[in-house]
């Protein structure tokens, strides 16, 4: 072809999903396979979603509601916000896009973290801005030097809390005295997808005082506490000036029916998320002392996965992990040659992780 495409869009690597366990089984011919590589709830979500959507079914050749009043309703009861500071998204990184597009010019800068979820520096570059990238130290968000980054032309910051890969955390303390460092008009995008999981009191929560500071918008997602992954639907809370611009360039029907009533009834269900909670609680605890037990080191973290330490070139235990049914994350694209990521799965799942790690690390 010789179409020419956006220079900026030409430097995007595209984001990698975690191999489907359909495609696992088909391409080394198993079954039963056990997928711990994209930090999704191993419990599936409440039987309040089964019901609410088999309802909603004979409906579906109606358009969503734009606005789903009685989801945007729960979730301003939930946080004691206002309806008007509630964005909803097809999954939290339409918003993120939607941030990117609705408050970022030719040549502003965006700062983020590296490594960082891939979809802040796809959705920066798709609206022409520049992202600014800064290493981590020791793992974990570098905020000081963050804020020694930020210029005349940053519109935009991102932290992620927990931190996806490592599971690092930042603090209230830690957050407020970065907060000071940022000019009053640049937005602090706080992306907390995993905060349910925290169990450490002192990590950072934006919304235990909700739009306090005007500049915060937290984003949220159904994805992973809630285990409404396949549904595809985040939100976030912000400043209501900020949520018109978005709610003014989002698409008409970005959340689906069937999304909009699974995460109305998987809201109302706390039983079934704290289930879903103390069993990543346990299933951390579980994976952390089994790999202590065979000598690995485990970053400590705050979310539903960890990151472990091979000591060895991860690819290739990733690998030969997929030969023995199970598929895990190799951190080799974010940097980490030696680091496997794992989401904790069922108790029976956790063991067979373990059992196929201890076999493939003999052989590679």
């Amino acid at each position: 072809m010789k179409f020419k495409i956006s220079a900026s869009v030409e430097t995007i690597k595209p984001y990698e999903a975690g191999k489907p366990l359909k495609e696992l089984e088909r391409e080394y011919n198993i079954t039963n396979a056990v997928k711990l590589a994209s930090n999704e709830n191993p419990l599936g979500f409440s039987p309040r979603v089964v019901e609410a959507v088999n309802e909603t079914l004979s409906s579906m050749n109606r358009y969503p509601e734009p606005v789903a009043h009685e989801l945007c309703r729960l979730l301003a009861k939930k946080y004691q916000v206002g309806v008007d500071n509630i964005v909803l998204g097809n999954g939290s990184d339409d918003i993120i896009a939607l941030l990117a597009h609705g408050f970022l010019n030719p040549g502003d800068e965006a700062i983020m973290p590296l490594p960082s979820f891939l979809m802040y520096e796809i959705s920066v570059k798709t609206a022409k801005g520049v992202p600014v990238m800064v290493p981590l130290r020791d793992y974990a968000t570098p905020l000081d030097e963050i804020a020694k980054r930020v210029g005349p032309r940053t519109k935009m910051v991102f932290v992620t809390n927990p931190f996806n890969p490592t599971g690092a955390t930042i603090t209230r303390d830690e957050f407020i005295s970065f907060s000071e460092k940022i000019p009053q008009d640049v937005i602090i995008v706080a992306d907390e997808a995993y905060i349910e999981f925290v169990r450490d009191k002192l990590v950072f929560n934006s919304l235990d005082d909700p739009l306090k500071d005007p500049r915060v918008v937290t984003l949220r997602t159904f994805s992973k506490a809630y285990g409404l992954a396949g549904f595809r639907i985040g939100y976030g809370i912000m400043h209501k000036e900020v949520a018109q611009i978005l709610n003014r360039i989002r698409q008409p029907f970005n959340v689906n029916t069937l999304a909009q009533v699974a995460a109305e009834a998987a809201l109302q269900d706390e039983q079934f998320l704290n289930k879903s909670i103390q069993a990543t609680h346990g299933g951390i605890d579980y994976l952390r002392s089994e790999l202590t037990k065979m000598g690995l080191n485990s970053l400590p973290t705050q979310s539903n996965f960890l990151m472990v330490d091979l000591k060895t070139d991860a690819t290739r235990v990733f690998t030969a992990m997929l030969g023995q049914g199970v598929i895990v994350r190799s951190l080799k694209s974010y940097g980490f040659d030696t680091f496997l990521r794992v989401n904790t799965g069922t108790r029976k799942e956790n063991q067979i992780f373990i059992k196929a790690l201890k076999q493939v690390l003999k052989k590679v």
